[in-house]
C-alpha cells in the first residue's frame, strides 16, 4: 500500500492521510495544522480504494473530523483509536 496524502482544497490546513502502521496495518492519519493530531487503526478488511475515496471527500468539507467519521460509518469502516 502507497501512503496516501488528502489535503482541504479551501485553503484550510487539515491534513488526512492513509499509511501503513508499525504493526503492517492500515492506519489514518488526521492534523489540523495546529495542535491536534489523531491517528486511527482501521480494522477488518477495507479496500484502498474505499478509504481513499472516504477520506477525499471528508477532506472536500469545511468540517473534515465530523465529515470523515460520516463517510467511514456510511461505509461501514470500522476504526479504533491509535492516537488522540
Amino acid at each position: 500500500m502507497a501512503q496516501s496524502v488528502y489535503h482541504s482544497p479551501s485553503g484550510g490546513f487539515d491534513f488526512l492521510g492513509l499509511r501503513k502502521g508499525r504493526r503492517g496495518g492500515v492506519e489514518i492519519v488526521y492534523d489540523d495544522g495546529v495542535a491536534r493530531r489523531m491517528v486511527w487503526r482501521v480494522t477488518g478488511a477495507v479496500s484502498e480504494s474505499q478509504l481513499g475515496e472516504a477520506l477525499s471527500r471528508a477532506a472536500r468539507e469545511l468540517r473534515v473530523l465530523p465529515a470523515l467519521y460520516a463517510e467511514l460509518k456510511k461505509r461501514s469502516i470500522a476504526i479504533e483509536t491509535v492516537l488522540s
